[in-house]
């Protein structure tokens, strides 16, 4: 990201983000709500464009792709939304068949069974394949939600919240996933979160935004020793 500009009417929101998300690490972004964290993520996925600077994702400039070609690069990167995003009137096996179909539609049952199977042991949830989500739990169905984004092996990871409303013990185990999921995949994720438990646990770098501009970087070591009060009462 190369200074990155967002505004909504009168209100900019990004106000200029230079940002490197290096292959293999997982990226924490924190800072207060409404400084512009979401719209950064919505930005890299598409679902908002830049009004000014420069977007590359696997080298390429996104303002210079057709939309077929961002279509196939959408294709290399999960997002975990922050309410799971499940269908309740499918069974579990059901929601992680559903993007197979849509983007894969060349597999076969006997394939799709295989990467269902692989995708809910990943995350600790294969003896429920045939439930629904209304019978999981909040971080059974986190959990599902990571294994449905998972399934098409993206290579960009990009997690809204992960923890949110999830009681100490359940964020500890997403936390951890996430973890397993950069060793298992060597994914490249961004993760939003305002859980400096969850920051701290899975961070191999946090940067911290105020008011729409970068004003922080480094290890959750380095930050919660910032000369800078404002950083370091995040980690207080």
């Amino acid at each position: 990201m190369e200074h990155l500009k967002k505004s909504f009417g009168d209100h900019r929101v990004l106000q200029d983000i230079n940002l490197v998300v290096n292959k293999g690490e997982d990226l924490v972004i924190l800072g207060q709500s409404g400084t512009g964290k979401s719209v950064l993520i919505k930005c890299i996925v598409g679902l908002l464009d830049p009004d000014e600077g420069k977007l590359l994702i696997f080298g390429r400039n996104t303002a210079e792709l057709k939309e077929k070609e961002l279509m196939e690069i959408r294709k290399r990167i999960g997002f975990l939304f922050q309410s799971s995003a499940l269908y309740d009137s499918m069974t579990v096996r059901d929601n992680l068949e559903f993007p197979l179909r849509r983007q894969l539609r060349s597999l076969s049952q006997d394939q799709m069974d295989m990467l269902v199977k692989e995708a809910l042991q990943n995350v600790g949830l294969a003896d429920a394949i045939e439930k629904t989500p209304s019978e999981l739990s909040g971080g059974m169905r986190k959990r599902l939600g990571l294994a449905r984004t998972l399934i098409l092996k993206p290579e960009i990871m990009l997690y809204d919240e992960p923890t949110a409303g999830l009681d100490p013990i359940t964020s500890k185990e997403i936390s951890a996933l996430i973890r397993e999921v950069q060793r298992t995949y060597n994914t490249s994720s961004i993760i939003i979160t305002h859980d400096i438990e969850c920051a701290r646990r899975t961070a191999n770098r946090i940067i911290v935004i105020k008011e729409g501009i970068c004003v922080a970087e480094g290890s959750y070591a380095d930050l919660k020793g910032s000369k800078d009060p404002w950083v370091r009462s995040f980690f207080e």
